[in-house]
């Protein structure tokens, strides 16, 4: 069987760091760049004989801000990718641009080299609640990045939004939703802002200014419908695209498919094996040259952590879980697991549709807490089953998963 991956390129670089990110990025590291793009590709030619046996079907060039390194370099990054992978001609090939960085020329030059997605940070139409997030662009911006991509033959455009923000309404929500909505991208992504302790928005933590979580609830959920109303399916938590439209590579996070990252901080997932790369570009940079270790972890997954992954993992998506492909992962009974997702089903959040099950939108609402509960039936049942786990690893292991 044709074996396929996907290869993710990490651009650490962006003009200024907005108020949320806890992204790495570097900002105005534009003396970096030109050693970045000579030690990127040495990088990608030399790692290609170790994916040899795969077919690239997905590529995506993420950030930090993929279009303020540049639409040549990026170029150049998937030309070597194209002259030594064997990168599939109908391959989903998505890079990540801010409408202050990107012109219409950058845009012609990506799609004539075989760029077929754009992801667009806009986050909110309202043009202060941007600049109070550390955003360099209007909406009006944002709207002229969509026409010129059409005009340079993008057919497939996700929209990037955050709701939830310091001072904004449901009914600003509602207005940036509406807005976006007329622009008919193929793909929205909506995240409730989360505020990280390492970013100048830590300050606004306690504060009233940030929308409480009935008002959040009720921004979500007023997401799902609207979005609903007008042709667009709910496939992840926070991803909503049109009929077949759907993010190709961020699915192969979500179904536990492979994937290779390249660039600082970077994830892997290979077979059994996860690992991942340093942080720092400098400290990126020596670690090519040889200098230093260029993992910052490198673990073979077990079957159990497979299964709680499986688990994790799939209840974010409304594609969702069966026992069958439980199984399949952990050869365990999906009995406990299935008494919960019943027990949800009375309460509206969860259903079973086609032998599958998923949370409902309310569901989601509390995926957090339903999801951990499902992964603590999941650890009793090993203990049931006399699988050879002490207490102190039991605790060690929950206390990785960030959920309990």
């Amino acid at each position: 069987m044709t074996k396929r991956i996907g290869i993710y390129i990490h651009i650490p670089f962006c003009i200024s760091k907005c108020a949320y990110c806890d992204f790495y990025s570097v900002a105005d590291g534009e003396r970096l760049m030109s050693c970045y793009q000579q030690a990127f590709i040495g990088q990608l030619a030399e790692s290609a004989p170790v994916l040899d046996g795969y077919y690239v079907d997905t590529v995506y060039f993420g950030g930090g801000t993929p279009s303020y390194y540049g639409a040549k370099r990026i170029a150049g990054l998937f030309n070597t990718l194209k002259d030594h992978y064997k990168v599939l001609l109908d391959a989903e090939v998505t890079v990540e641009v801010n409408p202050d960085s990107v012109s219409g020329k950058d845009l012609r030059l990506l799609r004539k080299e075989g760029v077929n997605r754009l992801s667009i940070g806009v986050q909110t139409a309202d043009d202060g609640l941007a600049k109070s997030l550390g955003r360099r662009h209007t909406f009006r911006q944002a709207e002229r990045t969509v026409e010129r991509a059409r005009k340079a033959g993008f057919e497939n455009i996700s929209l990037d939004l955050i709701y939830g923000l310091p001072g904004q309404s449901k009914a600003d929500w509602a207005d940036t939703l509406n807005r976006v909505i007329t622009l008919r991208p193929e793909h929205v992504s909506c995240y409730g802002l989360r505020i990280e302790e390492n970013t100048p928005l830590h300050v606004f933590r306690d504060s009233p200014l940030i929308p409480g979580e009935d008002d959040q609830a009720d921004m979500y959920l007023f997401t799902v419908e609207a979005l609903r109303d007008v042709g667009y399916r709910q496939y992840e938590v926070s991803n909503f695209s049109l009929p077949g439209r759907e993010s190709k590579h961020n699915l192969k996070y979500w179904n536990r498919e492979e994937y290779v990252g390249f660039g600082p901080s970077a994830h892997s997932y290979v077979g059994d094996l996860r690992y991942s790369y340093i942080k720092g570009v400098e400290e990126y940079l020596e670690a090519l040259e040889g200098k230093r270790d260029i993992l910052a972890s490198s673990d073979d997954i077990p079957k159990s952590e497979q299964a709680v992954e499986y688990l994790m993992l799939g209840l974010r998506t409304t594609r969702g879980i069966t026992g069958e492909e439980y199984y399949g992962v952990y050869q365990s009974g999906f009995g406990p697991i299935e008494a919960l997702l019943l027990d949800y089903e009375k309460q509206g959040w969860a259903h079973r549709i086609n032998g599958r099950w998923s949370l409902t939108p309310t569901g989601f609402l509390l995926s957090n807490q339903l999801i951990s509960d499902i992964l603590d039936a999941h650890t009793e049942q090993r203990f049931t089953v006399g699988m050879p786990w002490k207490k102190n690893e039991y605790a060690a292991y929950m206390a990785q998963t960030e959920l309990k």
